[in-house]
């Protein structure tokens, strides 16, 4: 287990105004907010969409498919990112007019991830198209953009990915990370960029007389934030401005009970009441549910959930996630035991340090679950991880996860420049990748990807820091609401840690492996509680004792009563 290092935040010190709370200023000052104004959320602070690259060419072609009545279909990622930008596009067409749009979604084990020659091939095969719109994928698909062309096919790819060196053939392609793309947020998740595409469009068809000709009250696109909101959590993309806002107006659709079904039977399923939902329950509940479908099965069944009008279907749906989802711990609990023996038994030959970064394989893992499991053990080791599953007797594929300051993609690439035969196609963000390789390439490719951080990786970064915003002396429900309203908080917009000294006045292990705890300040005036996932009682630990804790103070809802509690991230006996 890596050791971690606890360190205070630095904070900009700026006038606030008197109604935000002194806690919340200091928070708000180390995250680098600069003016009050930058924690608007109003949907008039959200910037053009025609600011985006070739938003025009997109909504032209847009309009003469609705105009013209051409098929539509909606090529979709099979993660909770690419479900809900699925769902926005299907359900945003819909209310613009298209009679004709429909959507499919890769199979993750029988087709890989993206447009490519094998889903054009199907889509022809169902009923070939006139349009292809990919969301959240495509920016890397140049055979299946060809391939599509080809069958006389137009393609839109609307994608967040990096793109690589060269760009597929498509009509039009609309990604904010485009070189020098005017917009000022390079950090929309998939389902924010066909989210900007639809509201583009809209503008385009009302300045044209669209909805007037037709008779027709112009759609509300607003509706749809809820949907937006989750994609954008679920994906952990950087929390900007312009992101908090998409996420804090869904929240509030959703906390008003204004969410789709699909959302609303999810939020059912993990057994958070909707009136108090928070970023953390859309990450860590609502998420994962959804995300479940696209790692065991087929996505397909996420997606129909979130386009459903009804509750009774989509609580069905709903469940049929669950249970996946239950499937998946399971899967993943396994994994993550046979990672660890892996790590223990790992023998490095000659090296007398731990290694810059791990890449693990086993006959019997997972392809869906790899992802979750490389992120796991990067939080042990805390270092670069990437974990393979067998794909068919001849390819692995490998999912990357990364740590604070190596950009995981930037280093694939450093690989397939230096060693241009070992990857079979790569792409991704920063802090995750996905990969291919040949059987006989796992070793090479160890060797490359080590050889790659050794010229990439600061030193320093391998040090686990944990950032806490300072002491809190104050703990109770009040404070707790405040700090949680205080968000939306999330991947670049971290919800406030706090640290301090405590002394343990009872303890008790829960549910799976989770540390229950009795705590009283120092003078003995206050009693808390807290919970530590995932946390065994370390040595020297009894009741009495001293602890360093670093913790969220969260609201912990049970049986309908409403109580403060800590949410240890840390804990040392000192």
């Amino acid at each position: 287990m890596a050791e971690k290092v606890l360190k205070q935040r630095p904070v900009n010190e700026l006038e606030w105004p008197e109604a935000i709370h002194p806690v919340l200023r200091r928070v708000y000052g180390a995250r680098g907010i600069k003016a009050p104004d930058e924690l608007d959320y109003t949907l008039e602070r959200l910037p053009s969409p025609w600011l985006l690259s070739n938003i025009k060419t997109a909504v032209t072609l847009l309009r003469k498919a609705l105009a013209r009545d051409w098929r539509i279909l909606v090529v979709a990622d099979f993660d909770a990112d690419g479900a809900t930008s699925c769902a926005v596009a299907v359900r945003a067409l819909r209310l613009m007019g298209a009679h004709k749009v429909d959507y499919l979604v890769p199979n993750r084990f029988i087709h890989g991830y993206g447009l490519t020659p094998a889903i054009v091939a199907e889509a022809v095969a169902q009923g070939q198209p006139d349009l292809i719109i990919t969301v959240d994928n495509g920016i890397s698909s140049l055979d299946g953009v060809q391939a599509a062309r080809a069958a006389n096919i137009r393609v839109l790819i609307t994608d967040h990915h990096l793109p690589g060196a060269s760009l597929p053939a498509a009509n039009a392609i609309v990604n904010p990370n485009l070189p020098n793309d005017p917009f000022p947020s390079s950090c929309l998740a998939g389902v924010g960029v066909i989210f900007y595409v639809m509201l583009a469009l809209r503008a385009h068809l009302r300045e044209q007389g669209w909805f007037a000709h037709r008779d027709e009250q112009e759609p509300a696109l607003a509706p749809l934030l809820d949907l937006v909101a989750l994609g954008t959590v679920a994906d952990v993309v950087p929390l900007d401005q312009i992101n908090r806002i998409l996420v804090a107006q869904g929240l509030a659709r959703i906390r008003q009970s204004r969410c789709c079904a699909g959302i609303q039977a999810l939020v059912a399923c993990a057994r958070r009441p909707l009136e108090t939902l928070a970023t953390s329950d859309l990450g860590f509940a609502v998420g994962p549910r959804l995300n479940a479908a696209g790692r065991l099965e087929d996505m397909s069944l996420g997606i129909a959930c979130l386009l459903t009008d009804s509750l009774e279907l989509a609580q069905q749906q709903a469940n049929q996630l669950d249970r996946l989802n239950r499937e998946r711990r399971e899967i993943e609990s396994t994994m993550q035991a046979q990672a660890v023996t892996h790590l223990e038994n790992l023998v490095f030959q000659g090296e007398e340090k731990e290694p810059l970064g791990y890449c693990l394989f086993d006959e019997c893992w997972h392809q869906g679950v790899i992802g979750l499991l490389a992120a796991r053990i990067r939080e042990r080791v805390y270092r670069p991880v990437i974990a393979f599953a067998p794909h068919d007797s001849e390819e692995l594929k490998g999912s990357a996860r990364s740590i604070p300051g190596l950009h995981i993609r930037d280093a694939l690439d450093r690989v397939a420049t230096c060693y241009p035969d070992l990857l079979t196609k790569f792409g991704g963000h920063a802090m995750a990748a996905g990969l291919s390789l040949r059987r006989g390439h796992l070793e090479p490719f160890r060797v490359a990807f080590l050889e790659v951080l050794e010229t990439l990786l600061d030193k320093e970064a391998l040090e686990d820091v944990i950032l806490s915003d300072g002491n809190l002396e104050q703990w109770d429900l009040e404070m707790a609401e405040t700090l949680r309203d205080g968000g939306p908080w999330g991947q670049g917009f971290p919800e406030p840690l706090f640290d301090g000294v405590f002394r343990v006045a009872g303890f008790r292990i829960v549910g799976e492996a989770h540390l229950k705890l009795m705590l009283a300040t120092l003078d003995g005036q206050q009693q808390l509680e807290g919970i530590a996932f995932r946390c065994l009682p370390p040595d020297g630990f009894a009741p009495g004792v001293k602890i360093r804790l670093a913790y969220r103070l969260d609201v912990n809802i049970y049986r309908g009563s409403r109580t403060a509690q800590l949410m240890v991230e840390h804990l040392e006996v000192i």
